[in-house]
């Protein structure tokens, strides 16, 4: 017998089931793959990102048109209250120069540990390889190693993420089993997600190289960020930042020079060339980096010869993709289920005492300790919600 069930065990759903247990209910927790908090490690190999040291207004703006949805959440569990957090579980945290939090551990497993040893001792049991399949009537239905089990509890917290790294657990195939029972769902679109370039021969040398003292423009906004040349395209937190107003079917620009005026970069161009080639006149004139100029090259063939034009071309330079790199390759997604199926507490409107939380919401972030916030966020909301409900006759 248990009180609730939190399926899924990513960074949403391990909150949930802290809050849950934490009330003193009794909690199942269960997942489908192998072991817990799998995408949560896999984020954790590039320092694990947990948040963003900012003023809570510009923090919360980086949720675009989910941010008033998502104030509440991200105010009961702000980007200064996930460390906080973080130092509760005895993982020190740190600032970058940039203003990303990261634990001193600079890793995923040392906070996973803490917080499963936490839940561990708040009595929740973890059954993982535990796939949903669905309700049947009240019963929360899964596949087992054991076989089917049929369990009926009076509260459910879906933390089920989106639909991008299936193998990580991701996979989005429980969108099926809520639009049969009636839920409302935005379709899965990708997000934070590289593009894609069919380069020239020409390119290859370059391909693993970052680019720096760049601005990509789309969508009537300017972003400052490094990016990278790969063999598919350009990827990294440059890209990233854009890959919203990029989808929604924006052009995107690159302003190579940032700091230079476009009347500066016209007189240093038209400095005498002699015999120097373009490129090292370049190079020279503009301090260009043989990545940049590859860039321009490859996006601005046949060069103008006239100054003015070239200088332009420099300041914004239009980039020739083929769009987004493929869902499951995506960082994240957007899209899933809508603010319109919830309550203000995150249960389903058509399903009482079911409640959603993290990544499987309809809502997207760029990187940065933005998206891994509104998971904790979320999961916290929605397990405290779950509690409430659990509270009541």
């Amino acid at each position: 017998m248990t009180d609730a069930i939190v399926i899924g065990a990513g960074p949403a759903g391990l909150m949930a089931a802290d809050m849950l247990s934490a009330r003193g209910y009794s909690v199942l927790l269960a997942e489908a793959k192998t072991s817990v908090g799998r995408k949560f490690l896999m984020a954790g190999k590039s320092g694990l990102n947990l948040t963003k040291d900012e003023p809570f207004e510009d923090f919360l703006a980086q949720y675009g048109e989910a941010s008033d949805w998502l104030r509440p959440m991200l105010e009961r569990f702000s980007n200064a209250d996930v460390q906080s957090w973080a130092g509760d579980l005895g993982q020190e945290v740190f600032t970058g120069s940039s203003g990303r939090v990261f634990p001193k551990a600079m890793k995923a497993s040392p906070l996973i540990r803490a917080l499963l040893g936490r839940l561990a001792k708040q009595g929740v049991k973890t059954e993982t390889r535990w796939r949903w399949t669905g309700w049947q009537g009240e019963q929360v239905c899964f596949d087992t190693p054991d076989g089917p089990q049929k369990i009926t509890v009076r509260a459910t917290v879906l933390a089920l993420g989106g639909a991008s790294w299936a193998r990580l657990g991701s996979d989005g195939q429980w969108a099926e089993i809520l639009a049969r029972d009636g839920v409302e769902l935005a379709p899965f679109q990708p997000a934070n997600a590289g593009l894609l370039v069919n380069w020239s021969p020409h390119m290859e040398r370059h391909f693993g190289t970052p680019v720096k003292a760049t601005a990509l423009i789309a969508g009537g906004a300017r972003y400052r960020g490094e990016f990278v040349i790969s063999g598919r395209g350009l990827e990294g937190g440059g890209i990233y930042s854009i890959s919203h107003a990029v989808r929604e079917g924006a052009p995107l620009y690159l302003d190579l020079l940032p700091d230079l005026t476009l009347a500066k970069v016209t007189n240093r161009l038209a400095k005498p060339r002699g015999k120097a080639s373009l490129a090292n006149h370049l190079r020279k004139t503009l301090r260009l980096d043989p990545a940049r100029i590859a860039l321009l090259q490859e996006f601005a063939r046949p060069l103008p010869s006239n100054v003015e034009k070239l200088a332009i071309q420099l300041k914004n330079l239009p980039v020739h993709h083929s769009g987004s790199r493929p869902l499951d390759e995506a960082i994240s997604t957007a899209g899933g289920v809508m603010r319109t199926a919830v309550d203000d507490g995150l249960m389903l409107r058509n399903r009482p005492g079911t409640f959603c939380a993290g990544e499987m919401l309809d809502w997207e972030a760029p990187t940065g300790g933005y998206l891994i916030n509104a998971c904790l966020a979320t999961g916290r909301w929605a397990g405290s919600a779950a509690a409430d409900y659990l509270d009541s006759p």
